[in-house]
């Protein structure tokens, strides 16, 4: 009986001690995976980089993180973006991605922000033309003119560009944090060489108006050119009053009387009598 006893212990014993074992050697093989997925470098933000901003090595670090949670594209050393330039504002902390930069060899600064194919012209406004100072880098606007085409005195307002990316608004290549308007003498904006030649014929041929836009309302409108008397609305040539005409209105004249018959009156007298006759 005590033997028994003794061998079901046992048994128990080693049953107790193959699961920790298995418990033990689980966590230490999940703890070797972890640490070994943690030693994927990869370079990310020292400090917050603005739009424009040129890559140094004081502005990246270097850290080791899992290599299941990593991005796509990811870089895993400094030197591959040294002095590459920045596209996007990126936040301290921040993982360096190819979608962040400019170009290999495309510079700082307002250059690396312009895409192949396009090209960015300046503009000069005014707090009227810049919608007081709303006109800010990375909002949309429409270009209008206003001017008299040759062969007309009527003023003439037509869109010239639609949807037009604005880069810069003076020297400044991002927003303020806070949204609020800036006041600036220039305008750059991001348009193709065609919508470039527009642009510089319509800011020597009249005057011009940037319409901002909802970022989001992407639709282009094809207008008709406005022209200078469409905006009053007149019934009409103005005619002369017609003369005043008197209307003479016929009354039918009343018919005349008949003349009263002649009378003759005979006064014949016997003695002392007088008598009177009419007829």
């Amino acid at each position: 009986m005590n033997r028994n006893r003794l061998l079901l212990i046992g048994i128990l014993a080693l049953g107790v001690g193959a699961l920790v074992s298995y418990m033990v050697y689980t966590t230490l093989r999940r703890t070797v995976a972890t640490v070994k997925q943690a030693n994927t470098q990869v370079v990310v933000a020292a400090i917050d980089l603005q739009v424009g901003a040129r890559l140094e090595d004081k502005d990246l670090r270097e850290v080791r993180l899992p290599g299941a949670d990593l991005p796509q594209g990811y870089y895993q050393n400094k030197a591959d973006v040294l002095g590459r330039g920045v596209v996007v504002p990126i936040a301290k902390g921040e993982f360096i991605l190819p979608s962040k930069l400019a170009a290999e060899n495309a510079g700082a600064g307002l250059p690396s922000l312009i895409p192949p194919g396009m090209r960015a012209v300046s503009v000069r406004v005014n707090e009227v033309v810049a919608v007081a100072g709303f006109v800010i880098p990375g909002t949309r606007v429409d270009v209008l003119l206003t001017g008299n085409p040759r062969g007309t005195d009527e003023p003439l307002t037509t869109t010239v560009l639609e949807n037009v990316e604005v880069l810069a608004a003076g020297q400044k290549l991002q927003r303020s944090s806070q949204g609020e308007p800036q006041s600036v003498p220039v305008i750059t904006l991001l348009v193709s060489p065609e919508d470039a030649q527009k642009l510089t014929m319509a800011s020597n041929e009249g005057r011009i108006q940037l319409a901002l836009r909802n970022p989001l309302d992407t639709s282009e409108e094809n207008l008709a050119v406005l022209r200078d008397s469409s905006l009053y609305r007149v019934a009409g040539p103005v005619r002369d009053p017609q003369p005043t005409r008197s209307r003479v209105r016929r009354v039918a004249a009343a018919p005349k009387a008949a003349p009263a018959p002649s009378m003759y009156v005979v006064e014949m007298i016997k003695g002392d009598k007088r008598d009177v006759s009419k007829f």
